[in-house]
C-alpha cells in the first residue's frame, strides 16, 4: 500500500522536485497534470515542459468577469499578481472542471509576458522522460494547424497515454486569448 502524505508535505514535495528540475538535477522531467476526459482532444493526462510551466497552486477563490465565455473561470490573485483562469477542460469543449481539494491553477504565461493560468482536475507530478515513450502519433509545430497546442502523444510504463501541451502556441492561439462574448 502506498504511503500517505498531507497534502503539505506532496505540494513541498513536488515544489522542490520542479526547482531541482529545473536546475538540471536528476533525468529530464515533465510535469503531468489531469484535465477533462479521455473524449476530449488530447484526453484527460497532460505533460508540459518544465520551462514551460510555472507554478502549480492550491485554487484560490476566483472573482468572476462579467460578459467573458463560460470557460473562463475568473481572476485569481496569486501573492499580488492578478491571474485570468481558464478552465482547460471546458475550454477543449468538455464539462467545467469540479471546484474541490484537488483542483489546481498552473500558471504558465508568467515566463511568456502573459498572466495566463489553467484550472486543472488535479497535478500528477513530474513524469521522467526515460519513462515515456512515443506512440507514434507525433505532431508538427504549425500555427495553421487548429490545434497547434497539442504535441506528440506518449505511453507510461502503466501503459497510459498522454498529449504534449505546448504552452507557447496554447498562449498565442487566438481562441484562447478571446475570452470576451
Amino acid at each position: 500500500m502506498a504511503k500517505r502524505i498531507s497534502l503539505r508535505e506532496f505540494q513541498q514535495g513536488l515544489s522542490e522536485r520542479l526547482v531541482s528540475a529545473r536546475r538540471g538535477d536528476g533525468a529530464q522531467a515533465l510535469l503531468g497534470i489531469e484535465s477533462g476526459s479521455d473524449e476530449l482532444p488530447g484526453g484527460s493526462r497532460w505533460l508540459i515542459d518544465l520551462a514551460d510551466s510555472g507554478e502549480v497552486t492550491p485554487l484560490p477563490p476566483l472573482t468572476p468577469a462579467p460578459l467573458t465565455r463560460s470557460w473562463f473561470a475568473g481572476i485569481a490573485n496569486i501573492r499580488g499578481v492578478l491571474y485570468g483562469v481558464v478552465d482547460f477542460s471546458a475550454w477543449r469543449g468538455g464539462a467545467p472542471t469540479p471546484i474541490n481539494a484537488q483542483a489546481r491553477l498552473l500558471l504558465v504565461g508568467a515566463r511568456h509576458g502573459v498572466n495566463s493560468a489553467l484550472l486543472i482536475r488535479r497535478a500528477l507530478g513530474l513524469r521522467p522522460q526515460r519513462d515515456l515513450h512515443a506512440t507514434g502519433e507525433t505532431r508538427a509545430y504549425d500555427m495553421d494547424d487548429p490545434a497547434p497546442w497539442l504535441g506528440g502523444r506518449f505511453k507510461d510504463p502503466q501503459d497510459q497515454t498522454w498529449t504534449q501541451l505546448r504552452i507557447p502556441a496554447l498562449l498565442a492561439d487566438p481562441g484562447y486569448l478571446d475570452i470576451a462574448l
